[in-house]
């Protein structure tokens, strides 16, 4: 090979690289934005989880090494938390997902009002976490004038103190009911890219809605759903605001976060263990994480 075209592949890839620069360098700002504001924050998380350290003591802090992390297994409330956590997130995802897959279903057709039918149902997912559990908490499950306790007296039967009594499965109903138009619009979305030819030709083939449903549409929907379910735990792991309004945390709704909250700014102190079950919680959140980006490439290469 001659010097020439040596120096000519050299001079392509300099122009390659100062193109790139070119396309990344209104980047920037934001990526060092991004990362000033959470990852700079996670190293002193992790450093934090390697010490004792106490704002209720005059200590000064003391490194003890990976001692907090093997205090987890011996740690039952959060053993305790960490199964809540996967009840909610586990039954809020599944529970949405059906629900939402339903409401996909009936609006995937032309009907009058089917547009403000639509934004109807996702108002839900457009209230505040705040908001939405002060909502339920004091419209829906209230004991004395409560929407669901006045249509248990209409047939007879007495009130029930949803929150209290039943503190887990209230938190999760209200998850389920702000999650669902998520989990619509997502597979919505699966059963509009469907080939109208290949639905008109099963239909002309004699098969029944279910059939159809079950060996065209579903295995059409599966990435789909497969994406829902992925980002709704990712998100869901994290439920904090819906336990502190509707229960206040009652033992069977304390979820990882809001026990990690109680173990650190709540009352507890002990921000060095706090911090260790942080970076447990995050260490989940990012292999879920990894997980739902695999399935979302999936499909965007799938729809290329």
């Amino acid at each position: 090979m001659s010097q020439s075209v040596i120096d000519r592949s050299a001079e392509v890839k300099r122009l390659q690289r100062r193109e790139g620069w070119k396309r990344r360098l209104p980047l920037l700002p934001a990526l060092l934005f991004t990362i000033a504001v959470t990852q700079i924050p996670f190293l002193f998380t992790l450093f934090y989880s390697l010490t004792d350290w106490r704002i209720d003591t005059p200590e000064p802090r003391e490194f003890v090494g990976i001692e907090n992390y093997t205090s987890l297994a011996g740690d039952k409330f959060f053993r305790d938390a960490a199964w809540v956590s996967v009840q909610m997130t586990v039954a809020s995802v599944l529970l949405s997902l059906v629900v939402g897959t339903g409401l996909a279903l009936l609006l995937d057709r032309k009907f009058v009002g089917q547009g403000f039918v639509r934004t109807l149902l996702i108002t839900p997912f457009l209230v505040m976490p705040v908001v939405a559990g002060f909502l339920w908490k004091s419209q829906m499950f209230n004991f004395t004038n409560g929407v669901l306790n006045w249509v248990i007296r209409l047939f007879g039967f007495e009130g029930v103190e949803f929150a209290t009594k039943y503190p887990l499965a209230s938190v999760i109903t209200v998850l389920v009911w702000q999650w669902s138009p998520f989990m619509m619009l997502i597979v919505l979305a699966g059963l509009q890219g469907q080939d109208a030819s290949v639905l008109e030709a099963a239909k002309v083939d004699g098969a029944t809605a279910w059939g159809t449903f079950r060996q065209i549409t579903f295995p059409q929907l599966r990435p789909y759903l497969e994406l829902g379910t992925l980002l709704g735990a990712i998100y869901l792991i994290q439920v904090y605001d819906h336990i502190e309004v509707i229960t206040g945390g009652l033992s069977t709704s304390k979820n990882l976060p809001f026990y990690i909250a109680q173990r650190s700014i709540g009352g507890g102190n002990v921000f060095g263990l706090a911090s260790a079950y942080s970076i447990v919680v995050v260490i989940a959140s990012i292999i879920i994480a990894n997980i739902g980006l695999r399935v979302l490439s999936g499909l965007l290469e799938d729809d290329s």
